[in-house]
Formats: structure tokens, sequence, C-alpha cells
């Protein structure tokens, strides 16, 4: 059952965030191949009465990772431990998680691929025998104990599945790649979360949303609490299309949904580098910001909207780039292609 949130309480935007997850498959608007495939998972371990099979959940942040951990609790009527990777930095750490879970429970472990070597290597053996050994002592005198656990099922999220170790993406039962969303999809999360956060949205308002959110349900949700604000303040509270665009306006997100930090790194690019090739580096430092904020935040969108390319050399602005900033690109940087520019520092 949708959670519905009193707009008089004004809730910070992290309870917001949570009572707009939804509680089932049936709701989780998107990932339809996913949903599917998941929902047969747990269907026939509901039949069989059985623990569900470990779980790998693998994407880009705000596509619903956790909230599929939190759907695979409630379909399995089960409680849920939340951890991430880098909170585990000993093996002792995880036994101490692992013990005290009950029989059926959900392990959400969030930035899986993060997790210290020891622990991981623990993790292999609580994943397929439901057991750890407890190491006690040290040196020629140390005892290993094992330790029965309950079964559980594992549900690990990763931004980065290509630095998880073979052995370890081995022992999931099931793993799943999250895809950015369509619009119409969006559109419809929006919709709902408007409907749940008490607003009066009009179509044209929440499609607006919708193309500006970058593929990514937690980006829309954010935009629609911050277009409901501008409604608020400087209207009669309906979020209609003109404070849509007048809020996104505002908070500098334009018609394509790039933001400050986009636009940023697209100047720097074509501006002050000619249009590339510059290393990840260079380019971090002449905008102010960290290399994996560039390479982690801004850079997949960008390149996935084609305003961006990667190459051996550096990175390199495209024609569509030079177009949407509003600049004439030189003939000397179209001349020159990607990669075949001098050679840059700090790559």
């Amino acid at each position: 059952m949708a959670r519905e949130v009193d707009p008089q309480a004004e809730p910070s935007d992290l309870v917001v965030d949570s009572a707009l997850r939804p509680d089932t498959l049936a709701d989780f608007g998107g990932q339809p191949r996913v949903r599917d495939q998941l929902g047969l998972v747990l269907d026939a371990a509901r039949r069989r009465e059985a623990v569900p099979d470990h779980v790998l959940l693998s994407g880009p942040p705000g596509l619903g990772k956790t909230t599929l951990a939190m759907i695979i609790a409630t379909e399995m009527g089960a409680p849920i431990r939340i951890s991430s990777g880098p909170a585990i930095q000993h093996a002792g750490d995880l036994a101490a998680i692992l013990s005290g879970l009950v029989e059926g429970e959900v392990f959400f472990l969030d930035e899986i691929h993060r997790m210290s070597r020891p622990a991981e290597e623990m993790l292999y053996m609580a994943m397929e025998d439901f057991r750890v050994d407890v190491v006690v002592g040290k040196g020629p005198g140390a005892t290993a104990i094992p330790l029965e656990i309950p079964r559980f099922t594992l549900v690990g999220a990763t931004t980065r599945a290509g630095l998880l170790p073979g052995p370890l993406r081995d022992r999931f039962g099931f793993t799943a790649q999250l895809d950015y969303y369509e619009a119409a999809d969006l559109e419809r999360i929006v919709v709902r979360s408007a409907g749940l956060l008490g607003g009066r949205l009009d179509a044209e308002a929440a499609a607006e949303i919708a193309r500006r959110s970058r593929g990514t349900p937690r980006i829309a949700n954010r935009l629609l609490r911050r277009v409901r604000d501008y409604a608020e303040i400087h209207g009669d509270g309906r979020l209609s299309l003109q404070s849509a665009r007048h809020a996104l306006e505002l908070y500098e997100v334009d018609e394509l949904g790039l933001d400050r930090l986009d636009r940023a790194v697209l100047e720097a690019i074509c501006v002050r580098f000619a249009g590339g090739p510059v290393g990840l580096s260079t380019l971090a430092i002449s905008i102010g910001e960290e290399p994996e904020t560039v390479e982690e935040v801004a850079e997949p969108f960008l390149v996935r909207q084609g305003f961006l390319m990667r190459t051996p050399r550096g990175r390199v602005a495209t024609r569509q780039a030079w177009q949407h900033l509003g600049l004439t690109m030189p003939a000397e940087a179209e001349r020159q292609g990607p990669g075949t520019g001098p050679e840059t520092l700090f790559g």
C-alpha cells in the first residue's frame, strides 16, 4: 500500500524520498525486464517456501537498487538489514552482522564492490554454505571456529559491476542490470509521487519534469519537490507547465537535463581546451571539482547524450556540445577529430 506524505508536516527530503519508494513490484515503475525476472524468482521461492537466491543489482545511482532490495523483503514478508561495502572493513564486522540475522532475512549490501578483501572472502562461504569461520587467537595457535548462520538472501548493489571479482559475481543466483528510464516511465513516476505529496500536477508539467530528469527516478522526484516549492511560493500551489519551467530555470536545469556541473565540464573543454582532448585530472582542476565527481556524476550522462567522447588521449567535446552551448566549433577542432590533438598532461 502506498504511503501518503502529509504536506503540512514539512518532512525532510530524506523522509520524503523514503515515503515515495514503492512497496511492491507491481508499483515499481520502469525496468519491466528486471521487474518480470525478479518477480519470477520471488514467486518461485514463495511457492517452494524457500529463501530466494542471492541477488546482484548493478547500474548507475538513482535507478532503484535500494528500492528493489526493500521490495524483495516486503514481497517475502522478511526483515531487512542494511549496510554498505565501505562500512565493512574487517571480517569481524561482517561476522557480527551475519551472526545477528534471522532465518529468511534480507541483507542489503550497498556498494558491495568497496568491501575489504578479508570480508569478501568470508562472504563467499556465508553465501554458499551459510556458515562463517571465526578465527580466535593469532599465529600458530589460532583456531578457526565454524559458526552456522541462518539462511538469508544477500542483495548486493553496485555502480561498478566491473570491479566485482568473478568468484563473488558467480555466487549470485540472479543478476540484474538496471538501465536508464524512458521518459514515459518517468512521467508515470512523477505523477505517482505528486499524488503522494498531495500536489496538483498538470500533465504538461509532469512531462517537462520527466524530460529533464536524465532518465533517473531519484532526479525526477527531486525536481518535482523543487517545482512544488516554486509553485507554493510564487503561485497558487498548482504545478503547471509554466511553474515547472520557471523552477527548473531557477535551479539551472536546462531543457535537456544538463545542470551547472554538466555545462561547466562542456564549457571547460570547448572554451579553455579548444574542444580537447583533455585529461580527466586537468579537466577536474579547471572546474574546481574532484576527478571522481566529474567521472561518475557528469560524464556518464554527457557521453550517453552524445556531448562528450572518452578517448585514449582524453575527453573530447562533440559538435553537439558546441551547438548546445551556442558556440561555433573551430575548423581545427573539427579537422582533428577525437584523439588526434596534442598530448595533455594529467590524463
